[in-house]
């Protein structure tokens, strides 16, 4: 891999990094075909779906009692997968309990204003399935839904001639109350309309495609969606202190996932750089999906930057603003005060992604494509709505009452105005 300068970026180049394109425009009418049928003819089209691009006959579509059997099936047979699972749901459910907002009323001047928050009731979860399973996807999407207390998450998730079992049991054990095998553009379709099997749902969550994600995006105004995800990406921000196998991990670990996806390392030391370019060569040689990495790995917003200095390159990786930031510097600390572009941020050599991907307990489903400068990732918080409260007592009507009245008439809303004066008549 080559090392190129951050300085000698052309501006195609820089776009190329800066606005990476998901893909979704290209597939849209295709999608919006889909989901129209969805909509139109429901479960009929679910199952015409499944076989088109699944290839698989779905019988039933609610496969919630298979997800239960699978993790009764780990558990009776000691599977130490399903150890794996539980402690991953643990830290999970135990950092997003922590992000549980309270209600709260204060006084201000005899109005005693405040703010509650109560869950949305119906929420659905898009779980990837396809060429890879993803049970940590499940524990992800589901587990801060029901911790917000939403009271229906519903998840769906590919159909196979053998759903994946550890999927299926990550799906029972973070606590979703329906399972659907359907997948894709359709499936976003059956969650965001309802089918004679699928509930329909308020909000919808998690990650996909290129399919998915363009769904989601026609979907948006009927249903409330998260946000829209493209390929996975990472920035490594690193000094001469790091560890260059260590960064290139960290890159090949990323460019497994897609051939789409996107992996950087920027650094102001020279050495480094080359030595990254290196290990990234010799590492992803001895991947098991070496041809998807590679892909990923000549991507053009991809690739080993040498800056001229470490706030260059600080400046690189805030316009990059990556789902993932990786920072292995000596002042890491410092450099991260300095950074506000990113969907979750991970410190020093020990640190590595695949933690937050899994079992560290922070959200993996987290904004690509520059979105990081909008948003955030899931939370509790995308599962709540809130609402003000207020009340006044006469004191304090009185005082604001001129100022009411003023507003009001200045609007022309003379009833506005009169709905005030008639308490103190």
């Amino acid at each position: 891999m080559d090392v190129r300068t951050v300085a000698d970026l052309s501006p195609a180049e820089r776009r190329a990094f800066f606005e990476r394109d998901a893909g979704v425009e290209g597939v849209r009418e295709d999608v919006r075909e889909i989901v129209d049928r969805v909509r139109e003819e429901g479960d009929v089209a679910v199952r015409e779906f499944a076989e088109e691009f699944d290839g698989v006959a779905v019988g039933n579509v609610d496969i919630t009692d298979d997800a239960a059997r699978a993790h009764e099936e780990l558990a009776d047979a000691d599977d130490p997968v399903l150890d794996a699972v539980r402690e991953a749901a643990a830290n999970v459910r135990e950092f997003h309990e922590r992000q549980r907002p309270d209600d709260w009323r204060d006084d201000f001047g005899g109005r005693e204003l405040g703010r509650r928050f109560r869950p949305i009731d119906r929420v659905g979860v898009y779980v990837p399935g396809g060429a890879a399973a993803y049970p940590s996807s499940a524990l992800m999407g589901v587990i801060p839904a029901v911790v917000a207390g939403v009271d229906h998450v519903a998840v769906a998730t590919p159909p196979a001639e053998e759903l994946n079992r550890v999927t299926l049991a990550a799906v029972h054990e973070a606590g979703a109350d329906a399972v659907y095998q359907v997948g894709g553009a359709q499936a976003i379709g059956a969650l965001a309309y309802g089918t004679e099997t699928v509930t329909r749902t308020q909000k919808i969550v998690g990650p996909g495609n290129k399919w998915v994600t363009a769904a989601k995006s026609i979907v948006q105004g009927d249903v409330e969606i998260d946000f829209l995800a493209g390929p996975s990406e990472v920035l490594v921000l690193a000094d001469e202190t790091a560890d260059p196998d260590l960064v290139a991990a960290d890159l090949v670990a990323q460019a497994e996932h897609d051939p789409n996806a996107s992996v950087v390392a920027v650094t102001d030391d020279a050495d480094l750089a080359a030595a990254v370019a290196d290990a990234i060569d010799a590492q992803a040689a001895e991947r098991e999906r070496e041809e998807t990495i590679r892909a990923a790995l000549d991507n053009e917003a991809s690739g080993v930057l040498h800056a001229r200095s470490m706030p260059e390159a600080v400046l690189f990786a805030e316009e990059y603003a990556a789902e993932h930031l990786s920072i292995v510097a000596d002042d890491d600390e410092a450099l991260l005060d300095r950074i506000t572009n990113a969907g979750s941020v991970f410190l020093g050599p020990y640190s590595p992604v695949a933690a937050g991907d899994y079992a560290a307990g922070t959200n993996h489903v987290l904004p690509t494509n520059g979105g990081a400068k909008r948003y955030g990732g899931l939370s509790v918080d995308t599962f709540l709505r809130s609402s003000t409260v207020q009340r006044l007592d006469r004191d304090a009507l009185d005082d604001l009452s001129g100022t009411i009245t003023g507003l009001a008439e200045a609007e022309g809303l003379e009833a506005h105005a009169e709905s005030v004066r008639k308490r103190f008549e």
